[in-house]
C-alpha cells in the first residue's frame, strides 16, 4: 500500500516557511544610504514617512517607498516579474541618486 505524500509535502513546505520567517526575524538594519529625507525640514510626498534605502547586515538593501505592485505588475517588461512574496516599490529618483555615494561598488 502506497503511503500518502501530502503530509510529507506539507511538512517540507512548513519547514521552508519557518526558515524564511527565522531569517527575516534575524535581519538587522545597519544604516541609511544617503541623507535623511527630512533633513533641514525637507518635506516628502509621504508626509511623516519617507522614501529610504537601508543597508542590511547580510549585504543586501531594503527599500522603503510607495507600493505600486497592483498597478505595475501587468506593465513590467517581458523579462521582469514580481513573485508572490515580492512587491514593486517606487522611490523618487533623487533618493537613489543621493544614496549612490553610499552604495558599495562590490
Amino acid at each position: 500500500m502506497a503511503r500518502p505524500i501530502m503530509p510529507y509535502f506539507l511538512l517540507a513546505c512548513y519547514g521552508m516557511i519557518c526558515r524564511k520567517r527565522i531569517c527575516l526575524h534575524a535581519m538587522k538594519f545597519l544604516h541609511r544610504l544617503g541623507p535623511d529625507p527630512h533633513a533641514n525640514g525637507a518635506k516628502t510626498t509621504a508626509g511623516s514617512g519617507c522614501p529610504d534605502i537601508v543597508a542590511l547586515d547580510d549585504g543586501d538593501f531594503a527599500v522603503i517607498g510607495i507600493d505600486i505592485t497592483d498597478i505595475a505588475c501587468d506593465k513590467l517588461p517581458p523579462t521582469v516579474s514580481c513573485g508572490a512574496d515580492e512587491r514593486v516599490v517606487k522611490i523618487p529618483r533623487n533618493t537613489l541618486v543621493l544614496a549612490r555615494r553610499d552604495i558599495p561598488t562590490s
